[in-house]
């Protein structure tokens, strides 16, 4: 098991762990920081593992050639083994079949390594793909599960200010009938002196 395995096996652990938010069932309360201390060590080994990845499949390149040049030696010592053979006449016709032979056993081997070669990477690749896509969405779980806790308290926090709000309008209103107003040509007694 790879250490970004264990980094979403621990994450998923954390996120059982945490208590649910109060009057709720789906939204949890977590620690943040710890929380994305997990995702930064997550981050920091996703392209490690991936240039290991791509080093496999970069050898496949190697075993590729490895084979091409195991067949080219193969159709090379067929070749000279013909070639010896068609000097004498008696023995021509065995040495064309023996020769036709080696080549075929030699492309056969060739492809079988060559086929080979190419579904381990692609399967590697794929395998790379996957797990990649697996841990891209255990972090966009992650993220949309904390993003929903972030609105829940935001919608709670609105809701509280809108009642506070309320509730000082509706004081204002009744301090409003109580408040005698003057009139707008009245001057203050020393003005009029």
């Amino acid at each position: 098991m790879s250490r970004i395995e264990q980094l979403i096996d621990e994450i998923e652990e954390y996120i059982d762990s945490c208590k649910y938010q109060p009057l709720s069932t789906t939204k949890i309360l977590v620690n943040k920081e710890e929380l994305e201390e997990l995702l930064v060590e997550l981050r920091l080994r996703v392209p490690d593992e991936i240039k290991q990845y791509q080093k496999i499949i970069s050898n496949q390149e190697a075993i590729l050639n490895e084979a091409r040049t195991q067949a080219d030696t193969m159709v090379a010592e067929a070749t000279a083994q013909t070639n010896e053979l068609v000097n004498e006449h008696e023995i021509m016709q065995k040495a064309y079949a023996h020769a036709n032979e080696v080549i075929e056993q030699a492309n056969a081997q060739a492809q079988a390594i060559v086929d080979k070669a190419v579904d381990d990477a692609n399967s590697i690749r794929q395998g790379s793909i996957q797990y990649t896509d697996d841990m891209l969405r255990s972090l966009q779980t992650i993220m949309n599960h904390t993003m929903e806790e972030a609105k829940g308290r935001f919608d709670s926090f609105l809701s509280s200010m809108q009642s506070s709000y309320d509730i000082v309008s509706s004081n204002r209103k009744e301090l409003a009938g109580g408040v005698v107003q003057e009139p707008a040509n009245s001057q203050p007694a020393e003005e009029q002196k």
